[in-house]
Order: C-alpha cells, then sequence, then structure tokens
C-alpha cells in the first residue's frame, strides 16, 4: 500500500498535495481574516458572515485587485464573473 502524503493548513485544517500549497492557502486565509477585521472595523453593521465571506473573496482574487489599485480598475468589473456563489451582495450603509 502506498502512503500518500498530504500537508494540512494551520488555519483550518484543510489538507493539501504540498507544503506549497498548504503555505500558499494559509497565506491566503490570513490576509482575508485582515480584510474581514478591516470590513468589520469600518463598515458599520455589517453582518459578520458577510464582512467573513466578503473578506475571503477579496483575498482569493487578490491578484485582480492588486492590478485594479495600480491603474486597472476596469479588472474588478471582471471579478462579477467570477464572483463566488456564497458572497451575498451588501448594500453601502447611509
Amino acid at each position: 500500500m502506498a502512503v500518500i502524503p498530504k500537508w494540512m493548513c494551520d488555519r483550518d485544517d484543510s489538507m493539501h498535495d504540498s507544503k506549497k500549497d498548504a503555505d500558499a492557502h494559509d497565506k491566503m486565509l490570513e490576509l482575508a481574516e485582515e480584510f474581514t477585521a478591516l470590513l468589520e472595523d469600518k463598515v458599520k453593521g455589517i453582518d459578520e458572515k458577510q464582512a467573513e465571506e466578503f473578506g475571503l473573496f477579496l483575498a482569493r482574487n487578490k491578484d485582480k485587485v492588486i492590478l485594479a489599485c495600480k491603474g486597472r480598475p476596469e479588472l474588478l468589473g471582471e471579478l462579477d464573473s467570477e464572483a463566488d456563489p456564497k458572497v451575498t451582495p451588501i448594500k453601502a450603509a447611509k
């Protein structure tokens, strides 16, 4: 019987085929956690679950978000077509 090595992510106990993949996933979750904390702090009345979902969405799409901040804002429009079905749209508080 063969042994198949797996690496576990520290933050969510997900399993990955390589240490590199596990580390990348862990870093993405760390970024999502920071986005979530920022949203909860700056967007009054945001639901904790919505903040977490949007934090994960931003972290998963960080490359396009970075490029948008560097002068290619049209890339943010492409995120809608790739949207995570679990992300619930929110309206800005007035």
